[in-house]
């Protein structure tokens, strides 16, 4: 479906209580004043004590051991290192089996660990019944493009191989679903783990993608057909945490060395969406990344015959509901995150 102008007004006019909280929390600024922060570990440190101390507001601030069982272990991947992945297992298990849902975090591939999913994690395995695996990708720049995608994808092949619902490690049914999901980098991961299963063959089959403000396509590769659906990166000034600033793109290329034409780093740029599993995406109004979500949405449901469900938050940025995450919307972006996964269990059903 065409987005409007006034569709994107809607969309991209801050709301009134994101605002309310700007002026009470402002978002920090993450450098400390460092102009090779990212590179040089300085965002990322900063970043993580920002958001450890807000967790403690999150809706599910901690583990829940009655409920759910939480264990580490070690996966080895292709260049013979190992990735830590926590799984999290339901302490009563369903009657019918549990499905397999994967986890991948944001961070924009340099920064980030296995908290940053921990509340979803813990909410699929506790509302749902899920086996779910939250997994520690190799960051850059100490580890660039692709790094981050082939662990993840090993992960994946291990997930697929390990789980059954006899598995001391991973007991899990994937027939029941076997989802991959995350935000930001998290859910360009997803998407880019969904195609990789697909042209290779995955087996079992993944049934189901949740992509969360996913970054799907770089600025400088976008083909002229998109060229007036792609407009956020270049229009969304607003957004409180991921700000238009020429700079911080270069920087970022610098820290990953990615390509940024492969389908392995933009992955609508791959010569065939079709055949991948259904996709859940929630997408902010604000947010820069906005529209390569609203058109990697429409390509798949329009083009490519996946079935898709769309939660847009209007009036709100990226990861509004991380760093402000006492706000209605924030807490209601976690039950649409809830409904989603339901979703894509459900649609994904043989």
């Amino acid at each position: 479906m065409a987005i409007t102008e006034a569709d994107r007004e809607r969309m991209g006019t801050p709301h009134p209580a994101l605002l309310k909280a700007l002026e009470k929390d402002p978002f920090p600024d993450l450098t400390g004043g460092d102009p090779d922060g990212l590179r040089g570990g300085t965002i990322r440190a900063n970043r993580a004590a920002h958001l450890a101390k807000l967790r403690h507001l999150y809706p599910i601030s901690g583990p829940i051991p009655k409920e759910v069982r939480e264990t580490e272990h070690q996966v080895p991947v292709r260049d013979g290192a190992t990735v830590r992945v926590r799984i999290y297992t339901p302490v009563i298990k369903p009657s019918g089996g549990s499905p397999l849902i994967v986890m991948f975090h944001e961070g924009g591939w340099s920064m980030g660990d296995l908290t940053d999913e921990d509340q979803n994690c813990r909410l699929f395995s506790s509302d749902l019944g899920a086996v779910s695996v939250n997994v520690e990708y190799r960051l850059a720049p100490e580890h660039p493009f692709p790094t981050s995608v082939h662990d993840s994808y090993d992960v994946v092949k291990w997930c697929a191989v390990t789980a059954s619902p006899s598995s001391d490690i991973l007991p899990a049914d994937p027939r029941l679903g076997f989802i991959v999901g995350g935000s930001s980098a998290g859910g360009n991961i997803s998407a880019v783990v969904c195609q990789l299963g697909r042209d290779e063959g995955l087996s079992p089959p993944l049934t189901g993608q949740y992509l969360s403000v996913p970054a799907l396509l770089w600025t400088n590769v976008v083909p002229d057909k998109w060229k007036l659906e792609y407009r956020s990166r270049f229009e969304s000034t607003q957004d409180p945490v991921l700000k238009l600033d020429p700079k911080s793109g270069e920087d970022l290329m610098q820290t990953l060395k990615p390509d940024v034409a492969s389908p392995l780093f933009s992955p609508l740029l791959h010569e065939n969406l079709t055949g991948l599993p259904p996709a859940y995406f929630q997408l902010a109004g604000l947010d820069p990344l906005r529209d390569e979500g609203l058109l990697y949405e429409r390509v798949l449901q329009e083009e490519s015959g996946v079935s898709t469900k769309l939660d847009v938050y209007d009036g709100f940025g990226h990861m509004f509901w991380s760093n402000w995450p006492t706000m209605n919307r924030s807490r209601e972006f976690v039950q649409d995150t809830l409904k989603g996964a339901q979703w894509l269990l459900d649609v994904g059903k043989p």
